[in-house]
């Protein structure tokens, strides 16, 4: 048994080209996190013996907040790259421009193991961490692929603005809210790549659905499960998913997990199916909650803010006075008066008061976590100038 310290995206790729080579399961872990190689390793020594060859575990964070390693099958992994290949019409792209850490499920499985099964070339940046080397790498590529999360597309159009990096021609996004609102910017950035919105989640190893970004003009439509996969929600509209390429075990919370193959897993998002069999998400399971009587999503929300705010947007939980349960509207970077009287002109005409933020709050950026998703914890214990609250 084995553990890889994620030590920059070429040095990675080095050590888990080695370690697919070799039968033994292996952690793959970012180098910075909650927990250590000694905890990985006394997990992977405790693993049954059928779990012990041919598999792989990565880091993510359980509900609890604790370290959770999720278990994949190597065999799974490769059929799901394929999968990919297919839904993403990957056949042209000859290389793969890495932007995000390979320790996210996103990135080792949709970049790291595709190139492996696919036999194309990862080219190795460290993302937003060096913008200049990232812009070198999209100027340079011919004929690329390139993986990011949703709340960076800001980051690119501001980073990049003007730009044209001909040579992407497959854009995908996952991780949190698709960017719908950025599109225009995206393809004047990328006027040669095909883009799409991908859903899943660290269980399903990690992917669920692709759709094209043309295919439907809401962010929360992630379109139809991948073939091997369903998709069914419960009473409460809880998303369950069975994949024949989803992890097979969990360990979180000193308790080690088996996911059978027919085990629906809840996914931790709240979701329903459209009429032409598309899913629709409703956010996350803490997101959609009643106040005063009244159903609120903040995924919602968000989808009314990205129409007028093109910017970072996000939402942090928090009580009124009364202890009635809402949310926080952070935008990034504080836009000025007319811009909050415009934003909340819009929200005003689309929801119900009991559905609007109980505040507007600004930050200079978004606190993220390594794999650029929006550090939420972070969010809410920043202080930010406050552009607008209820009350007053």
């Amino acid at each position: 048994m084995s553990t890889i310290l994620e030590q920059g995206a070429g040095a990675s790729i080095e050590a888990l080209d080695r370690a697919w080579e070799t039968p033994e399961t292996f952690a793959f872990l970012p180098a910075r996190s909650s927990i250590d190689a000694a905890w990985a390793e006394k997990v992977l020594r405790a693993l049954p013996d059928h779990l012990r060859q041919d598999h792989f575990a990565l880091l993510t964070s359980g509900s609890t907040g604790r370290p959770k390693l999720v278990i994949g099958a190597r065999s799974r992994a490769e059929r799901l790259a394929k999968a990919l290949h297919a839904a993403q019409n990957n056949e042209a792209a000859a290389r793969a421009v890495v932007a995000l850490p390979l320790s996210y499920s996103f990135a080792f499985v949709n970049q790291w193991v595709w190139a492996t099964v696919h036999e194309r070339k990862l080219i190795p940046t460290e993302g937003f961490r060096d913008p200049a080397a990232l812009r070198q790498a999209l100027v340079d590529a011919r004929d690329a692929m390139l993986c990011l999360v949703g709340v960076q597309a800001p980051l690119l159009a501001a980073a990049f603005e003007g730009e044209v990096f001909n040579g992407v021609i497959r854009l995908h996004f996952a991780g949190g809210r698709f960017p719908q609102e950025q599109l225009p910017t995206l393809r004047q950035l990328f006027p040669r790549a095909s883009i799409t919105n991908n859903y899943g989640c660290a269980e399903a190893m990690p992917r669920l659905t692709v759709r094209s970004a043309e295919a439907n003009e809401l962010s929360a439509n992630v379109g139809r499960p991948l073939p091997g996969i369903e998709l069914s929600a419960d009473d409460t509209q809880l998303l369950r998913f069975r994949s024949v390429y989803g992890a097979v075990a969990v360990f979180e919370g000193g308790r080690l997990r088996e996911i059978g193959t027919e085990d629906w897993v809840p996914t931790g998002d709240l979701a329903e199916q459209e009429d032409d069999g598309t899913w629709r998400l409703l956010g996350r399971t803490g997101e959609v909650f009643k106040r005063h009587g009244e159903k609120v999503s903040t995924a919602q929300m968000l989808e009314t803010v990205g129409q007028t705010w093109t910017a970072e947007a996000a939402t942090y939980p928090d009580e009124d006075r009364s202890g009635e349960p809402g949310y926080v509207l952070v935008l990034a970077p504080a836009p000025d008066q007319v811009g909050v009287r415009t934003l909340l002109r819009v929200i005003r005409s689309r929801h119900a008061r009991a559905q609007w933020p109980l505040r507007i709050e600004g930050r200079e950026t978004l606190p993220r976590l390594a794999n650029g998703k929006v550090d939420a914890a972070a969010l809410s214990a920043e202080e930010g100038p406050v552009l607008w609250d209820q009350r007053t």
